[in-house]
């Protein structure tokens, strides 16, 4: 399984972005495919994440701005970010797993894309 993520940048607070993440041989379902990420000495935490049949899971602090999804070919796997905050700066991780969806089942991971809000 290969995950590639892009579209991390820089805004400013009240501001939108998007990440994307490109899904190569993940195979067939059920699996999770998940947003993680990690900010300044901060530990990992889980951001959204959604399952094969396409129900969607959220942290408290992105609930109601963060929005999760995937294309029906299981290939490319969005963050919509909207009124983003300081605190969401972080490096981002895109996330699969085959092993149910709990946060320790992740067991591949894309590089990471840095977003920063100001």
């Amino acid at each position: 399984v290969q995950l590639v993520e892009s579209g991390g940048g820089s805004a400013q607070a009240g501001e939108s972005l998007r990440l994307s993440c490109v899904v190569s041989n993940i195979g067939r379902a059920p699996y999770c495919l998940g947003w993680f990420r990690q900010g300044p000495g901060k530990q990992r935490e889980a951001v959204a994440g959604i399952d094969s049949a396409g129900n969607t899971n959220y942290a408290d602090s992105v609930k109601g701005r963060f929005t999760v999804s995937k294309d029906n070919a299981y290939t490319t796997l969005a963050l919509q970010m909207n009124s983003l905050k300081p605190e969401d700066t972080a490096m981002y991780y895109c996330a699969a797993s085959k092993l149910g969806c709990a946060d320790s089942a992740f067991t591949y991971w894309g590089q990471g894309t840095q977003v920063t809000v100001s």
